[in-house]
């Protein structure tokens, strides 16, 4: 029996994905990846992942987990796999300058938050700045935020973080919304969303702390300056896949297509976390499927062999 489980990734999905081979009897190695930790590795407070009576900080979570892999055993490979080829079995990661051979494969590469591209928004990641409105719209209560973005994750998120809020303010660089009508007529008629339209933020303000943001009109452009507690970007999340190019089947925005709840288009090569689920997106649901995807790894394993 080839026992080999290569994983690719190590966010909640990798990691997970890893504790659970490795307790069903494989020899499992973990290539990190380009954010070793994954999106969490960016977030302070985890406030919503089971088991911690109090917060717990992002980074110190993902360490837990990859120190209870490496006791049992886990091997990492701290690097970013170049190429891989599904094409035979045993499949082939090449990472550096050596080639891993495994049995089973499992895809925990996650998904990539996309972002405005400034060095301030950068700069307060974590500190008033996110991504994730479900994560950390729990830290707004009672404050004044900016949302940037017009699709349907922006008004859902919009929307959800009235919940907290005292106001939302929607940036959109377009006169309209591309969300869909729904989700338009329950921001239009929220009382605490309102929208500044044809505008894009330009700086985010504040040293340590986001204490407003600078926009920009993009027709006439007029700068103003808005106070606010907290920046959501929510224009998209671009799955990092662009390694399985040819070797996986992927949908039109680039995520792993599956075929049951972990399989790709290939038998033998796995899915978990972000790199296929663009819904849910959180820590714990990277984490379930990490879970399925290493038993029916360590399943297709013993049939094979």
């Amino acid at each position: 029996m080839n026992k080999n489980l290569i994983v690719l990734g190590s966010g909640p999905a990798g990691l997970t994905s890893a504790i659970y081979g490795a307790r069903g009897g494989l020899d499992v190695t973990v290539v990190s990846g380009l954010e070793p930790g994954g999106q969490l590795m960016l977030t302070t407070d985890v406030e919503n992942f089971p088991g911690f009576e109090e917060p717990i900080l992002g980074p110190v979570l993902m360490q837990a987990m990859r120190g209870q892999a490496q006791r049992l055993g886990v091997k990492f490979i701290e690097d970013v796999v170049k190429s891989v080829d599904f094409s035979s079995r045993p499949f082939k990661v090449s990472v550096g300058d050596q080639t891993l051979e495994g049995g089973a494969v499992i895809v925990a590469t996650g998904a990539s938050s996309k972002w405005i591209g400034l060095e301030s928004e950068q700069r307060l990641r974590g500190k008033g700045v996110s991504s994730c409105a479900t994560c950390d719209g729990f830290f707004f209560k009672g404050k004044d935020i900016v949302l940037v973005g017009g699709g349907d994750v922006a008004m859902e998120d919009a929307n959800f973080l009235t919940k907290f809020a005292n106001k939302v303010t929607v940036i959109h660089r377009r006169n309209e919304l591309r969300a869909s009508h729904v989700l338009q007529q329950r921001a239009f008629s929220n009382a605490k969303i309102t929208f500044i339209w044809d505008s894009v933020v330009e700086e985010i303000l504040g040293k340590d702390v986001v204490e407003g943001a600078r926009i920009k009109n993009v027709k006439t452009g007029e700068l103003s300056e808005l106070k606010c507690h907290g920046v959501f970007v929510a224009i998209g999340h671009k799955p990092n896949t662009e390694i399985l190019q040819g070797q996986l089947e992927l949908d039109a925005k680039g995520y792993a297509v599956t075929k049951e709840l972990n399989s790709s288009s290939v038998k033998g090569v796995f899915v978990a976390g972000d790199v296929f689920d663009h819904v849910y997106r959180q820590a714990v649901t990277a984490a379930g499927t990490g879970c399925s995807a290493a038993m029916d790894a360590i399943r297709y394993l013993e049939e094979a062999n």
